[in-house]
C-alpha cells in the first residue's frame, strides 16, 4: 500500500488565510474563462474555440475547392488535438460558423441541416459536413504558414496550435461576437464588410479621421438577418464609447389581401425581416398569446407564408381596424422591436478593454501591419536563401571544367565539397547545391532558367526591402490588399438605418406607398387620448374629442369611472402597487376601447409578467410629468408610514419596475399621490381619530427611493391606517364606518397638529365593534360611491347628509345584507383636463 501524505508533519502545510486562497483562486478561474473562452481578440475576431475549428479545418485540407467532410470528423480532430472539452460545445460552435442567420459572413460553408431563424435544432454532426467558406480561407488561413503568427504547444505537446490567425479582415466588426465572461461581458453587433474597409482605408490615409467622417463611411450595424435600426445617437454612442443602445426592428408593409371566399379585401400587415437573433416561431406563438389575452386587438389572423425565397409573416387584420396602431402595437409589445445593447469589449495583448469603434479599427491595423511585416520578413529570407544558392549554381556553370574536375579527382563527397567551396569561393550551402544538380541543368535551356530566376529573385528581393524599409510602401499594399478582398466579397447592406420619429414632423406617420404600391410602416404620430380609470382597476383609452365618452354611463358590474386624464400616445403611465413598487406603461400599449370593449383592459394585466405574478393591488396611476424633478408624490403605508418622493427618483425605468419605499412584511402601501410643500394632509385610522398636518421639510422631508419613510401617524392596538386626503380648501370630510353610518365634518373642526401625532376623535361608533371604512372630500354635489365586501355598489348623495360635530355618531347611509361591510368610499366625479 502506498505511503499516505501525512498532512500534519511540519513543512508539508502551507498556512494561508481562507479569504486570501479564494481571492486568489477565483481570479485564476475568471482569468481563464476571459482569455481561454468567453472573449474574443481583438485581432482575428475569434475564440479560443472557433480559431482552432477553423486552423483544424485548414490542417485537414477542407479548402473552398475540396469535397464536404463529416463534421464528425472535424469535432473529432478539434478534440483530439486542440480543444479538450465537450463534442457537443464544439458542434454547437461549429454551427454558428455556418448559419447565415447568425454570422454576417459565415466563416464556414455546410451541407445538411444546420438549424433555421425558426430555432430548430441541427442535425447530428454525423449527418452534417462543412468545409472553409472562401471568405475565411482567403481572409484567415491563406498566410498562417509564413511565419506570420506565433505557434504554442497545444494541451500535451503533441501538436503547435497559432495564438491568433493572420486575418485580413477585422472579423471581430464584420460577424459580431456575443460572449459571457465572469464579471463582464461582450456583445458586438456585425456589420459589411465594404463600409468597415473604407473605413480602415480611410484611417490609414488619415489617422485622426474625425469621428463624423469615421460614421459617415461606417454608418451602423449590419445584421445578417436585415431589419431597421431606428435613429443614430445609440449608434454613434456605443462606436464613441464602446457601450450604448441600439433600437432595432423588424420590417413590415400594411398590404391588401384577398380574403376568403366571396369576400372583399382585408388589410394585414406582412412582416418580411426580423431583427438580429430573433426567434420567428417563438415570435408568432407569442403574437398568438396576447391576442389570445387581450393584450392585442385587432388580429384576426395569423401565419407564416415563409419559403426558400424569404420570410413573410401575414398578420391578419379585422376590419375597422387602424393598422399603424396595431403595428405600433406589435413593435412596443413583442420582440418586433428591441434594444440591442452593445458593449465592444475585447482582448487586447490578452487583457480585456472595453474599445470604441476607431480603437478596434487601429488595433486591427497594428495587427495587420504587424503581420505584414512577418510575412514579407519571412519572404525576403526564403528569396536570399535562393538567390543564394542559384548564384553558386551560376558560379559553378560558368567554371563548368573546373567542377568536373574536382569531381573525377575527388576521393568522395566530403573531399569534393571542401575542394569546390576553396576553388570557386562558394559556403556549405552553395557547394551542396552543386553536388545536388542534375546533370540536365548542363544545358543552355536550364542555364538561361537559373539566370531568369536570379534576376526576378533579386528584383523581388529588392520589392520586399522596400516594403519592410518604408512603412508608406507597406500600407499601400495593405490598402490593396483590402481593396482585393473587398471586391471579393462585400455584398450590399441588409439594415436600414432610418430616422427616429421626430413629433413636430409634418408627415408624421401619413401612409405613404413604395414603388410596388405597399403602404410603408411607418411611425404613428403622437396622439392626444383620454384615459379613464375605474373602480374596479380597468382602463379604457379613449380618442379625445373634448365630450363625455359615451360609454361612461354603460359600466358594467356596478363599475364606474374614478378618474379621467387627457395624455399624450408617448408618453408614460406610472403605476404604483400597494407592494410599494412603481411600473411604467406607455400609453400607446393601451389598447382602445371601442363597442364591446368599452369595459376596458384590467390595468393589472398590462404591467410585466412579474408585476402580474405578485398579485398586489393597484394603488394609484398618473401620467410622468415633463419636468419630474419638480414634483413629488407623498406615500402612506397602512401601519401610518409616510414618506415623500421626487418624482425624478422613478423618471427613467425599465418594465421591471423599481421599490419606492421600504416595507414591512406586514404592511402595504395605501396611498400615493402629488403633493407640494405647504400643502396640508388629513390621515385617517380606522378608530375614527383623524390627524392634519402641513407637508414641509421640517414635517416630511425629501427621501430617497429605498428609504422606509418617518412615522405619520401613532395608532392603537388592533388599528390601521385608512386614508390619506390632500384638503382642498372649502370643502367637507365625509367619513363612512363599516356598519354604514355616515358623518360630514367641515374642515376647521380638524385642527392642525404635526406629523407622528396621535390625532384627534372625530367619530363616535354606533356599534363598538364598527371601524372607520374610507374618508372623502365633498361639496354639496358630489355623490361617493360606497363599496362592499360583496363587490356590491352604493351610490350615496352628500346633499343628504348635513355637517355635524365632531362627537357626534353620524347617520345610517346604507342598507347592507348580513355579513356585508364597506370597504372604501370613493367620490364617482373627479375629473382631470
Amino acid at each position: 500500500m502506498a505511503k499516505q501524505l501525512n498532512l500534519l508533519s511540519p513543512g508539508q502545510v502551507i498556512v494561508t488565510a481562507l479569504h486570501t486562497e479564494m481571492q486568489q483562486s477565483y481570479l485564476e478561474y475568471a482569468m481563464s474563462v476571459i482569455v481561454g473562452r468567453a472573449l474574443p481578440d481583438v485581432r482575428d475576431g475569434l475564440k479560443p474555440v472557433h480559431r482552432r475549428i477553423l486552423y483544424a479545418m485548414h490542417e485537414l485540407g477542407l479548402i473552398p475547392d475540396r469535397p464536404y467532410r463529416k463534421c464528425a470528423r472535424v469535432v473529432g480532430d478539434v478534440l483530439g488535438k486542440y480543444h479538450p472539452h465537450g463534442d457537443q460545445a464544439v458542434y454547437d460552435a461549429l454551427v454558428r460558423l455556418v448559419q447565415d442567420f447568425s454570422s454576417r459572413y459565415p466563416l464556414l460553408a455546410g451541407h445538411g441541416n444546420f438549424g433555421s431563424v425558426d430555432n430548430d435544432p441541427p442535425a447530428a454532426m454525423r449527418y452534417t459536413e462543412t468545409r472553409l467558406a472562401p471568405v475565411s480561407h482567403e481572409g484567415m488561413l491563406s498566410e498562417i504558414g509564413e511565419e506570420t503568427v506565433e505557434f504554442i504547444p497545444n494541451f500535451d505537446n503533441s501538436q503547435a496550435e497559432p495564438t491568433v490567425l493572420p486575418a485580413q479582415l477585422p472579423f471581430l466588426l464584420l460577424n459580431g461576437c456575443a460572449g459571457i465572461a465572469v464579471g463582464m461581458a461582450t456583445n458586438i453587433p456585425p456589420h459589411n464588410l465594404s463600409e468597415v474597409v473604407d473605413g480602415l482605408i480611410a484611417l490609414i490615409d488619415n489617422p485622426n479621421l474625425s469621428d463624423e467622417k469615421l460614421f459617415e463611411l461606417i454608418p451602423g450595424p449590419d445584421f445578417p438577418t436585415g431589419g431597421e435600426i431606428v435613429g443614430k445617437s445609440g449608434i454613434h454612442e456605443a462606436y464613441k464609447s464602446g457601450r450604448g443602445s441600439i433600437l432595432l426592428r423588424g420590417v413590415a408593409q400594411i398590404e391588401e389581401i384577398p380574403g376568403g371566399r366571396g369576400s372583399k379585401r382585408r388589410t394585414a400587415i406582412v412582416i418580411t425581416e426580423l431583427p438580429y437573433q430573433v426567434n420567428k416561431a417563438g415570435w408568432i406563438e407569442k403574437v398568438a398569446d396576447f391576442v389570445n389575452h387581450g393584450r392585442l386587438q385587432g388580429i384576426a389572423d395569423i401565419r407564416d407564408e415563409s419559403d426558400r425565397e424569404g420570410m413573410r409573416v401575414v398578420v391578419e387584420l379585422k376590419r375597422d381596424t387602424n393598422p399603424h396602431e396595431v403595428l405600433q402595437r406589435l413593435y412596443q409589445l413583442t420582440a418586433l422591436q428591441g434594444n440591442f445593447g452593445v458593449t465592444l469589449l475585447a482582448l487586447v495583448e490578452g487583457q480585456p478593454r472595453q474599445l470604441s469603434l476607431r480603437q478596434v479599427l487601429h488595433e486591427f491595423l497594428k495587427f495587420r501591419e504587424h503581420t505584414l511585416n512577418r510575412r514579407y520578413t519571412y519572404d525576403l529570407q526564403k528569396k536570399q536563401s535562393r538567390l543564394h544558392l542559384v548564384s553558386g549554381l551560376l558560379k559553378a556553370l560558368v567554371n563548368i571544367d573546373l567542377v568536373i574536375e574536382v569531381l573525377r579527382s575527388a576521393a568522395d563527397g566530403s573531399t569534393a565539397k571542401m575542394t569546390l567551396a576553396n576553388e570557386l569561393d562558394l559556403t556549405q550551402e552553395q557547394a551542396d547545391a552543386i553536388l545536388a544538380m542534375p546533370l540536365r541543368r548542363l544545358t543552355n535551356l536550364e542555364q538561361q532558367n537559373l539566370q531568369q530566376e536570379s534576376e526576378e529573385l533579386e528584383a523581388q528581393i529588392n520589392t520586399l526591402q522596400k516594403l519592410l524599409n518604408d512603412r508608406r510602401e507597406l500600407l499601400k499594399a495593405l490598402k490593396k490588399d483590402l481593396r482585393s478582398l473587398k471586391r471579393k466579397y462585400s455584398d450590399p447592406r441588409r439594415t436600414k438605418i432610418i430616422e427616429s420619429y421626430k413629433p413636430n414632423s409634418p408627415q408624421g406617420a401619413n401612409k405613404q406607398k413604395n414603388s410596388r404600391g405597399q403602404i410603408s410602416s411607418l411611425q404613428v404620430p403622437p396622439q392626444e387620448v383620454r384615459l379613464e380609470f375605474t373602480q374596479r382597476g380597468y382602463v379604457r383609452r379613449l380618442q379625445n374629442t373634448g365630450k363625455k365618452s359615451k360609454a361612461e354611463s354603460a359600466m358594467p358590474d356596478n363599475d364606474f369611472v374614478i378618474e379621467s386624464t387627457i395624455a399624450n400616445t408617448q408618453e408614460d403611465l406610472l403605476v404604483i402597487t400597494s407592494g410599494g413598487k412603481v411600473y411604467p406603461i406607455s400609453v400607446s400599449d393601451i389598447p382602445r376601447s371601442s363597442g364591446r370593449s368599452a369595459r376596458g383592459t384590467p390595468l393589472i394585466t398590462l404591467l410585466s409578467p412579474t408585476a402580474q405574478s405578485t398579485q398586489e393591488n393597484i394603488i394609484n396611476r398618473f401620467i410622468l410629468p415633463e419636468n419630474p424633478e419638480n414634483s413629488e408624490i407623498i406615500l402612506v403605508t397602512r401601519q401610518g408610514r409616510i414618506k415623500r418622493l421626487s418624482v425624478a427618483e422613478i423618471s427613467n425605468l425599465t418594465r421591471r419596475g423599481v421599490t419606492i419605499i421600504k416595507l414591512k412584511d406586514d404592511d402595504e402601501l395605501l396611498c400615493a399621490q402629488f403633493i407640494s410643500a405647504g400643502e396640508q394632509l388629513i390621515l385617517a385610522s380606522s378608530g375614527g381619530r383623524l390627524l392634519r398636518f402641513e407637508v414641509n421639510d421640517e414635517e416630511v422631508s425629501v427621501m430617497g427611493r429605498t428609504a422606509m419613510g418617518l412615522q405619520g401617524m401613532r395608532l392603537g392596538k388592533q388599528q390601521k391606517l385608512i386614508a390619506c386626503v390632500k384638503l382642498v380648501v372649502g370643502k367637507n370630510l365625509l367619513l363612512v364606518t363599516q356598519q354604514g353610518y355616515a358623518k360630514c365634518i367641515n374642515l376647521s373642526r380638524v385642527k392642525l397638529a404635526h406629523r407622528g401625532d396621535l390625532g384627534a376623535q372625530s367619530l363616535k361608533f354606533a356599534v363598538k365593534t364598527d371601524n372607520l371604512a374610507g374618508v372623502v372630500q365633498t361639496t354639496n354635489d358630489t355623490e361617493v360611491g360606497l363599496v362592499t365586501n360583496h363587490q356590491r355598489l352604493v351610490r350615496l348623495s352628500v346633499e343628504n347628509i348635513p355637517p355635524s360635530k365632531k362627537d357626534d355618531k353620524g347617520k345610517m347611509s346604507v342598507q347592507l345584507n348580513r355579513d356585508e361591510q364597506v370597504i372604501t368610499a370613493i367620490p364617482m366625479k373627479t375629473n382631470k383636463n
